[in-house]
């Protein structure tokens, strides 16, 4: 067994924190990550970077925020096969760290990033294609060349893959990227294993009391043939004809919808189950830093919005949990706002080794080790493709943001106090309500964006 210790990142796709029972939540079943949540350090506020997939995921990688990892903040072009060149991620990521130090790397499952995974760290490396699709999905290694078409449910096939690589060399330690692709749409009916079709009842749905009653039935439709089908979006957007057995019955509501985000959720918890008994199988549990999250969250109909990429907190709440078996006291963090831009330097400290000097996150290991206070740790920063924000342990103020001009502009201020409004019903910008933390976090905002350097890409990035 190596002296230092092995380290595991298990990101999940498109799950906030709200259904999920350490959280919270009465009715979802997630008994593994509550179990691993009660030896563990957990972070009751935890955001994202940006709301959606390959900013979000640059961010983990780097430890920094997306304009200065990525240059760009929306979803990378969906190449097939990511970029062979390196144009974005081009300082130090989290797999290099530890490779340089002489661990295992490996990548399993969803990427949606780039370059290519070779080329930022990873040794192995097993990967789906962007597209979303939980059967029949192809997935690529070290070559980036198709080498195999999983008919059966991917989450089964890349727990073998996991285990393959778990079960490796043993005197050298490792760090493996551990991808879970739900409950990122399509979920449902022929997008999970039968036993979770119908795990929830309409009944034991639980809304959100910022869902508005008077939603436009049209769009509620696309988004719920949207989260069922791997297909129905961009046959949508080239207009072709759908499938009928992709479409919802007419019938289906949000109700429907969101038993089924449930279920995902459980199937999620059940697939981490299976990551954690596997290192408990092996011996590797006492020594391996496990680190679980989300990359973003789901709006769900929430203020009438579904999908993600907006700064309300449906979009960009995550969970964020981090076990050291070494020092495994249970810590509940209540006073900080933990981002995925910190999750890198808290890995890389926890395993002693030095962090690169272009991260900008924090560690948050004072904290997972029982200390009470981390410099700066009061709040955290957000960029999404419409808008720029500060969250903070109480409050989350936004301005509206150009991206031609890469300038914060006030066509759209937002402020919420979220101890008095966690659901964000009532805007206070302009209201006189709060006046001078307003202008506090507008000139944080303000600063932050200023000082926030951008990674420059080529046109066509």
């Amino acid at each position: 067994m190596p002296d230092k210790p092995n380290v595991i990142v298990c990101l999940c796709d498109q799950m906030r924190p709200f259904e999920v029972g350490c959280y919270g939540h009465t009715v979802v079943q997630t008994p593994n990550i509550d179990r691993f949540a009660a030896k563990s350090a957990r972070f009751e506020v935890a955001v994202t970077s940006n709301p959606i997939c390959s900013p979000a995921r640059s961010s983990l990688l780097t430890g920094q925020q997306v304009r200065s990892c990525n240059g760009i903040l929306t979803n990378v072009k969906d190449r097939d096969p990511p970029n062979p060149k390196r144009e974005m991620l081009v300082d130090t990521t989290l797999p290099e760290v530890f490779r340089d130090a002489g661990y295992r790397t490996a990548l399993v499952g969803k990427w949606h990033v780039d370059p290519q995974p070779q080329l930022v760290g990873f040794d192995s490396v097993t990967y789906p294609n962007f597209e979303h699709r939980h059967y029949g999905q192809t997935y690529r290694d070290e070559t980036a060349e198709p080498v195999v078409v999983v008919d059966e449910f991917i989450g089964d096939w890349e727990l073998r893959q996991a285990r393959e690589f778990l079960a490796g060399d043993r005197d050298q330690p490792f760090f493996m990227y551990y991808n879970i692709a739900l409950p990122h749409p399509p979920i449902g009916p022929r997008q999970m294993p039968p036993r979770y079709h119908d795990m929830y009842s309409r009944d034991e749905v639980k809304f959100r009391a910022n869902i508005p009653g008077d939603r436009d039935p049209d769009n509620d439709r696309f988004w719920f043939n949207t989260y069922t089908s791997p297909d129905y979006y961009w046959r949508y957007q080239r207009q072709e004809a759908q499938d009928p057995d992709d479409l919802v019955p007419d019938d289906f509501d949000l109700a429907d919808l969101t038993r089924l985000y449930y279920a995902a959720i459980t199937c999620t918890d059940d697939q981490f189950g299976a990551l954690i008994d596997t290192l408990a199988e092996f011996g590797l549990d006492d020594n391996t830093i496990v680190v679980f999250l989300s990359d973003h969250g789901d709006n769900l109909g929430s203020h009438g919005l579904f999908n993600k990429d907006s700064l309300i907190e449906e979009s960009i709440r995550i969970p964020l949990i981090v076990h050291d078996p070494r020092d495994c006291a249970p810590v509940h963090d209540t006073t900080h706002v933990a981002s995925i831009i910190d999750v890198m330097p808290t890995v890389v400290d926890l395993a002693g080794l030095p962090t690169p000097d272009s991260v900008q996150g924090q560690s948050l290991a004072p904290i997972v080790h029982g200390g009470d206070d981390i410099p700066g740790g009061r709040a955290a920063f957000i960029e999404t493709g419409p808008m720029i924000g500060i969250r903070t342990p109480t409050h989350c103020y936004g301005m509206s943001f150009d991206l031609e001009s890469r300038r914060p502009t006030d066509n759209d201020i937002w402020f919420y106090d979220l101890t008095e409004d966690p659901l964000e019903l009532h805007n206070l910008a302009g209201t006189e309500a709060q006046p001078e933390l307003e202008q506090e976090l507008r000139q944080a905002l303000l600063a932050w964006d200023q000082s926030t350097p951008w990674q420059q890409v080529p046109e066509h990035g």
